[in-house]
Protein backbone atom coordinates (compact mmCIF):
# COMPACT_ATOMS: atom_id res chain seq x y z
CA UNK A 1 0.00 0.00 0.00
CA UNK A 2 1.44 3.46 -0.96
CA UNK A 3 1.93 5.70 1.84
CA UNK A 4 2.43 9.30 1.03
CA UNK A 5 2.88 11.49 3.85
CA UNK A 6 3.66 14.81 4.07
CA UNK A 7 3.99 16.71 7.99
CA UNK A 8 5.69 20.27 8.64
CA UNK A 9 7.10 21.33 11.77
CA UNK A 10 7.67 24.77 13.15
CA UNK A 11 10.95 24.19 15.11
CA UNK A 12 12.02 26.56 18.40
CA UNK A 13 15.29 27.11 17.24
CA UNK A 14 17.41 25.13 13.87
CA UNK A 15 20.89 26.08 14.18
CA UNK A 16 21.99 22.89 11.19
CA UNK A 17 23.97 23.17 8.72
CA UNK A 18 22.93 23.23 4.94
CA UNK A 19 23.66 19.11 4.07
CA UNK A 20 26.42 19.13 1.73
CA UNK A 21 28.02 16.31 3.07
CA UNK A 22 25.70 14.00 4.15
CA UNK A 23 26.00 15.07 7.61
CA UNK A 24 24.62 18.21 9.22
CA UNK A 25 26.48 19.67 12.58
CA UNK A 26 26.77 22.45 15.03
CA UNK A 27 28.68 24.76 16.15
CA UNK A 28 30.85 24.62 18.85
CA UNK A 29 28.78 26.82 20.75
CA UNK A 30 25.53 25.27 20.05
CA UNK A 31 27.36 21.72 21.13
CA UNK A 32 27.49 22.89 24.10
CA UNK A 33 24.45 23.91 24.66
CA UNK A 34 22.49 20.94 23.15
CA UNK A 35 20.29 18.67 24.59
CA UNK A 36 19.88 15.10 23.89
CA UNK A 37 20.06 12.82 20.66
CA UNK A 38 16.73 11.94 19.50
CA UNK A 39 15.37 9.56 16.88
CA UNK A 40 12.37 8.39 15.30
CA UNK A 41 10.95 5.93 12.55
CA UNK A 42 13.74 2.21 12.53
CA UNK A 43 13.69 2.54 16.05
CA UNK A 44 10.36 1.35 16.42
CA UNK A 45 11.56 -2.56 15.21
CA UNK A 46 15.10 -2.57 15.22
CA UNK A 47 17.56 0.77 15.98
CA UNK A 48 18.44 0.26 20.09
CA UNK A 49 17.69 3.64 21.98
CA UNK A 50 19.63 6.63 21.90
CA UNK A 51 23.23 5.80 24.23
CA UNK A 52 23.22 7.59 27.13
CA UNK A 53 26.09 9.21 26.53
CA UNK A 54 24.40 11.06 23.86
CA UNK A 55 22.03 13.54 26.74
CA UNK A 56 23.78 16.83 26.08
CA UNK A 57 27.21 17.88 24.51
CA UNK A 58 26.69 16.24 20.94
CA UNK A 59 27.69 18.39 17.58
CA UNK A 60 26.57 16.19 14.95
CA UNK A 61 24.10 13.44 14.16
CA UNK A 62 24.47 10.94 11.38
CA UNK A 63 21.54 8.44 10.68
CA UNK A 64 22.70 5.33 8.34
CA UNK A 65 21.20 2.22 6.95
CA UNK A 66 21.12 -0.25 10.00
CA UNK A 67 23.39 1.85 12.71
CA UNK A 68 23.72 5.54 13.90
CA UNK A 69 26.24 8.09 14.85
CA UNK A 70 27.35 10.86 17.03
CA UNK A 71 29.93 13.11 17.43
CA UNK A 72 30.86 14.16 20.99
CA UNK A 73 33.50 16.40 22.41
CA UNK A 74 35.36 14.89 19.31
CA UNK A 75 34.69 11.36 20.35
CA UNK A 76 32.38 8.49 18.06
CA UNK A 77 29.48 7.08 19.34
CA UNK A 78 27.89 4.21 17.52
CA UNK A 79 25.06 2.25 18.22
CA UNK A 80 22.87 -0.46 16.49
CA UNK A 81 23.84 -3.15 14.48
CA UNK A 82 26.75 -5.18 15.09
CA UNK A 83 26.72 -8.20 12.60
CA UNK A 84 29.64 -6.16 10.55
CA UNK A 85 31.31 -5.02 14.01
CA UNK A 86 30.46 -1.11 13.32
CA UNK A 87 29.78 -1.10 17.40
CA UNK A 88 33.47 -1.30 17.71
CA UNK A 89 34.91 2.58 16.98
CA UNK A 90 38.78 1.97 16.14
CA UNK A 91 40.90 3.54 18.15
CA UNK A 92 42.73 7.15 18.03
CA UNK A 93 38.78 8.24 16.88
CA UNK A 94 37.89 9.02 21.02
CA UNK A 95 38.79 12.66 20.00
CA UNK A 96 39.66 14.88 17.32
CA UNK A 97 37.22 13.45 15.00
CA UNK A 98 35.46 15.98 13.11
CA UNK A 99 32.26 14.27 11.26
CA UNK A 100 30.34 10.88 10.97
CA UNK A 101 28.85 9.61 8.30
CA UNK A 102 26.82 6.04 8.45
CA UNK A 103 26.46 4.02 5.69
CA UNK A 104 24.78 0.47 5.55
CA UNK A 105 26.47 -0.99 7.93
CA UNK A 106 29.38 0.62 8.10
CA UNK A 107 30.66 3.80 8.97
CA UNK A 108 33.25 6.98 8.35
CA UNK A 109 34.92 9.51 10.49
CA UNK A 110 37.26 11.86 9.38
CA UNK A 111 40.00 13.16 11.92
CA UNK A 112 42.37 15.69 10.67
CA UNK A 113 41.79 15.10 7.04
CA UNK A 114 42.04 11.50 7.15
CA UNK A 115 39.24 8.85 6.53
CA UNK A 116 38.99 6.18 8.73
CA UNK A 117 36.09 3.21 8.10
CA UNK A 118 34.90 0.28 9.67
CA UNK A 119 32.32 -2.33 9.58
CA UNK A 120 30.49 -3.57 6.20
CA UNK A 121 33.01 -4.12 3.53
CA UNK A 122 31.00 -6.16 0.92
CA UNK A 123 32.48 -3.84 -1.35
CA UNK A 124 35.30 -2.80 0.01
CA UNK A 125 33.50 0.15 1.78
CA UNK A 126 36.42 -0.19 4.89
CA UNK A 127 39.21 -0.28 2.44
CA UNK A 128 39.56 3.48 2.32
CA UNK A 129 42.26 4.87 -0.90
CA UNK A 130 45.51 5.83 -0.16
CA UNK A 131 44.16 9.41 -1.19
CA UNK A 132 41.82 9.66 1.49
CA UNK A 133 44.29 9.30 4.29
CA UNK A 134 45.35 12.92 4.22
CA UNK A 135 43.63 16.11 2.96
CA UNK A 136 40.26 15.52 3.69
CA UNK A 137 37.78 18.04 4.06
CA UNK A 138 34.73 16.70 3.97
CA UNK A 139 32.87 12.60 3.89
CA UNK A 140 28.98 11.32 2.98
CA UNK A 141 28.26 7.64 2.79
CA UNK A 142 25.25 5.82 1.72
CA UNK A 143 24.04 2.26 1.35
CA UNK A 144 27.19 0.69 -0.11
CA UNK A 145 29.41 3.36 -1.11
CA UNK A 146 31.03 6.26 0.18
CA UNK A 147 32.66 9.59 -0.81
CA UNK A 148 35.49 12.35 0.18
CA UNK A 149 36.39 15.22 -0.33
CA UNK A 150 40.01 16.99 -1.31
CA UNK A 151 40.96 20.23 0.23
CA UNK A 152 41.47 20.63 -3.86
CA UNK A 153 38.08 20.00 -4.56
CA UNK A 154 38.80 16.50 -5.51
CA UNK A 155 36.02 13.88 -5.37
CA UNK A 156 37.01 10.60 -4.63
CA UNK A 157 34.27 7.15 -4.12
CA UNK A 158 34.79 3.99 -2.63
CA UNK A 159 32.95 0.84 -1.97
CA UNK A 160 30.52 -0.42 -4.67
CA UNK A 161 30.90 2.78 -7.12
CA UNK A 162 34.42 4.23 -7.78
CA UNK A 163 33.72 6.21 -10.75
CA UNK A 164 34.49 9.71 -10.70
CA UNK A 165 33.52 12.10 -13.63
CA UNK A 166 36.35 14.54 -14.96
CA UNK A 167 34.19 17.50 -13.70
CA UNK A 168 34.16 16.46 -10.29
CA UNK A 169 38.08 15.87 -9.72
CA UNK A 170 38.56 19.86 -8.98
CA UNK A 171 36.97 22.63 -7.70
CA UNK A 172 34.16 20.79 -6.01
CA UNK A 173 32.65 22.13 -2.71
CA UNK A 174 29.99 19.44 -1.33
CA UNK A 175 29.26 16.31 -2.08
CA UNK A 176 26.56 13.48 -1.13
CA UNK A 177 26.48 9.91 -1.07
CA UNK A 178 23.18 8.16 -2.75
CA UNK A 179 21.51 4.98 -2.91
CA UNK A 180 23.69 4.15 -6.17
CA UNK A 181 24.57 7.40 -7.61
CA UNK A 182 26.32 10.49 -6.55
CA UNK A 183 25.94 14.27 -5.94
CA UNK A 184 28.95 17.04 -6.36
CA UNK A 185 28.40 20.61 -5.95
CA UNK A 186 30.63 22.69 -8.09
CA UNK A 187 30.48 26.33 -8.83
CA UNK A 188 26.79 26.58 -8.11
CA UNK A 189 26.02 23.74 -10.71
CA UNK A 190 24.73 20.50 -9.56
CA UNK A 191 27.03 17.27 -11.09
CA UNK A 192 25.41 13.76 -10.86
CA UNK A 193 26.60 10.29 -12.32
CA UNK A 194 26.05 6.42 -11.10
CA UNK A 195 22.56 4.69 -11.20
CA UNK A 196 19.98 6.85 -13.42
CA UNK A 197 17.34 4.40 -13.78
CA UNK A 198 14.76 7.18 -12.57
CA UNK A 199 16.17 9.96 -13.68
CA UNK A 200 18.34 10.60 -10.19
CA UNK A 201 21.09 11.11 -11.81
CA UNK A 202 19.87 13.39 -14.73
CA UNK A 203 20.19 17.08 -13.62
CA UNK A 204 17.69 19.10 -14.22
CA UNK A 205 18.40 22.50 -15.72
CA UNK A 206 17.17 24.73 -13.31
CA UNK A 207 19.87 23.09 -11.43
CA UNK A 208 22.88 24.16 -13.49
CA UNK A 209 23.82 27.06 -11.43
CA UNK A 210 22.65 28.90 -8.40
CA UNK A 211 23.06 25.77 -6.06
CA UNK A 212 23.75 26.22 -2.67
CA UNK A 213 23.42 22.57 -1.09
CA UNK A 214 22.50 18.87 -2.63
CA UNK A 215 21.53 15.61 -0.65
CA UNK A 216 21.35 12.13 -2.69
CA UNK A 217 18.32 10.04 -1.90
CA UNK A 218 17.91 6.36 -2.40
CA UNK A 219 17.27 6.47 -5.72
CA UNK A 220 16.19 10.24 -5.85
CA UNK A 221 18.10 14.09 -5.23
CA UNK A 222 17.32 16.95 -4.08
CA UNK A 223 18.98 20.71 -4.26
CA UNK A 224 18.84 24.00 -2.99
CA UNK A 225 18.39 26.95 -5.77
CA UNK A 226 17.54 30.48 -3.80
CA UNK A 227 16.14 29.57 -1.07
CA UNK A 228 13.61 26.75 -3.05
CA UNK A 229 14.10 22.81 -3.11
CA UNK A 230 14.58 21.11 -6.26
CA UNK A 231 13.71 17.43 -6.38
CA UNK A 232 14.02 14.82 -8.94
CA UNK A 233 14.47 11.06 -9.47
CA UNK A 234 11.91 8.34 -8.05
CA UNK A 235 8.10 9.59 -7.22
CA UNK A 236 6.80 6.47 -5.97
CA UNK A 237 6.32 7.56 -2.91
CA UNK A 238 6.25 11.05 -3.46
CA UNK A 239 9.64 12.09 -2.27
CA UNK A 240 10.10 14.78 -5.12
CA UNK A 241 6.66 16.29 -4.66
CA UNK A 242 8.32 19.36 -2.96
CA UNK A 243 5.62 20.71 -0.38
CA UNK A 244 4.53 24.12 -1.67
CA UNK A 245 6.10 25.78 1.91
CA UNK A 246 9.38 25.15 0.33
CA UNK A 247 10.08 27.48 -2.33
CA UNK A 248 11.46 29.90 -0.23
CA UNK A 249 13.39 30.15 3.44
CA UNK A 250 15.04 26.70 3.05
CA UNK A 251 18.39 26.60 4.45
CA UNK A 252 18.95 23.12 5.08
CA UNK A 253 18.26 19.36 3.17
CA UNK A 254 18.47 15.74 3.84
CA UNK A 255 17.18 12.62 1.57
CA UNK A 256 16.44 9.46 3.48
CA UNK A 257 15.63 6.15 1.89
CA UNK A 258 12.87 7.01 -0.33
CA UNK A 259 11.79 10.32 1.90
CA UNK A 260 13.29 13.75 2.12
CA UNK A 261 13.56 16.33 4.76
CA UNK A 262 13.85 20.30 4.79
CA UNK A 263 14.32 22.94 7.18
CA UNK A 264 13.66 26.90 6.84
CA UNK A 265 15.12 29.87 8.60
CA UNK A 266 12.22 30.76 10.50
CA UNK A 267 12.39 27.45 12.42
CA UNK A 268 10.21 25.22 10.16
CA UNK A 269 11.10 21.50 9.33
CA UNK A 270 9.64 19.34 7.18
CA UNK A 271 9.45 15.32 6.28
CA UNK A 272 7.89 14.25 3.26
CA UNK A 273 7.63 10.77 1.27
CA UNK A 274 8.07 7.37 2.50
CA UNK A 275 6.78 6.62 6.21
CA UNK A 276 6.75 2.61 6.39
CA UNK A 277 7.94 2.93 9.67
CA UNK A 278 7.22 6.07 10.78
CA UNK A 279 10.44 7.83 9.84
CA UNK A 280 7.83 10.71 8.43
CA UNK A 281 4.92 10.79 11.09
CA UNK A 282 6.63 9.49 14.21
CA UNK A 283 7.83 12.71 15.72
CA UNK A 284 7.62 12.48 19.35
CA UNK A 285 5.53 15.63 20.96
CA UNK A 286 3.78 15.39 17.29
CA UNK A 287 0.59 17.60 17.63
CA UNK A 288 -0.88 16.69 14.43
CA UNK A 289 -3.52 19.63 13.10
CA UNK A 290 -4.82 20.08 9.37
CA UNK A 291 -2.68 23.55 8.73
CA UNK A 292 0.64 22.69 10.45
CA UNK A 293 1.26 18.93 10.38
CA UNK A 294 2.89 18.12 13.18
CA UNK A 295 4.18 20.47 15.67
CA UNK A 296 7.48 19.72 17.31
CA UNK A 297 8.90 21.25 20.49
CA UNK A 298 11.73 21.80 21.88
CA UNK A 299 13.74 23.18 18.38
CA UNK A 300 16.48 21.10 16.78
CA UNK A 301 19.62 21.73 16.25
CA UNK A 302 20.38 18.68 13.78
CA UNK A 303 18.81 16.25 11.49
CA UNK A 304 20.17 13.50 9.13
CA UNK A 305 17.49 11.12 7.48
CA UNK A 306 18.59 7.37 7.42
CA UNK A 307 16.90 4.30 5.84
CA UNK A 308 13.78 4.59 7.26
CA UNK A 309 14.69 6.91 10.33
CA UNK A 310 15.18 10.20 11.25
CA UNK A 311 18.39 11.24 13.97
CA UNK A 312 17.74 14.99 15.57
CA UNK A 313 19.90 16.62 18.10
CA UNK A 314 17.85 18.54 20.24
CA UNK A 315 17.93 22.29 21.75
CA UNK A 316 18.54 21.94 25.08
CA UNK A 317 14.76 22.49 27.17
Amino acid sequence: MRKRIFRGWPAVALAALAVAAGMPGVSADAAAASGPVTQWGLEVFDLPSVPAEAASGVSAVSAGGINALALKNGGVLVWGDNQYGQLTVPAGLASGVSAVASGWGHELALKAGRVYAWGNSWYGQTTVPAAATSGVTAISSDVFHSLALKQNGQVLSWGSRTDVPVAAQSGVSAISAGGDHSLALKNGAVLAWGANRYGQSTVPAAAASGVTAVAAGYQHSLAIKNGAVLAWGDNQWGQTDVPPALSSGVTGIDSGGNFSVAWKADGTYYAWGFDDRGSVSNSPGCDISPQDGCRMTPGMLAISAGQQQIVALQAAA
